[in-house]
């Protein structure tokens, strides 16, 4: 967590700390498996809302939509709607997107691996 000196000089809104703080909002938008597994997905690429939802096993219409338009509205994700019939709609990282990825990639390599003494922490519990 942040200490206080970090956030010296900061606006209050930068505080995770502070139940109303806007960062910790921004930080509970991201930080769902969803929104981790749709900018894992897009990675560099370009993607319609179709091939997105293929490569996001699991994830429902709705709550795909819902956290693109979260993504979208924190300027993580960039929206493109192609003047087409039907309209062809694309999804693409921006620059602090991309930043973001790059945490979530090392979120993925650290369950890549502790993977298996997860595996193993559980079975102590019969999970």
């Amino acid at each position: 967590m942040v200490t206080k000196q970090l956030l010296n000089g900061l606006p209050e809104d930068a505080d995770l700390r502070r139940a109303d703080s806007l960062a910790r909002e921004i930080f509970s938008d991201i930080a769902n498996k969803w929104a981790l597994l749709i900018i894992e997905a897009l990675g560099e690429r370009t993607l319609r809302f179709g091939e997105l939802r293929n490569e996001v096993e699991g994830v429902s219409h709705k709550m795909l939509t819902q956290n693109l338009r979260m993504l979208e509205r924190n300027g993580l994700v960039d929206r493109k709607v192609h003047p087409t019939v039907p309209p062809r709609v694309e999804y693409t990282l921006t620059e602090p997107g991309q930043a973001l990825r790059t945490v979530v990639d090392a979120i993925c390599g650290w369950t890549h691996q502790h993977l298996g003494h997860i595996e193993s922490a559980r079975g102590r519990f019969g999970a």
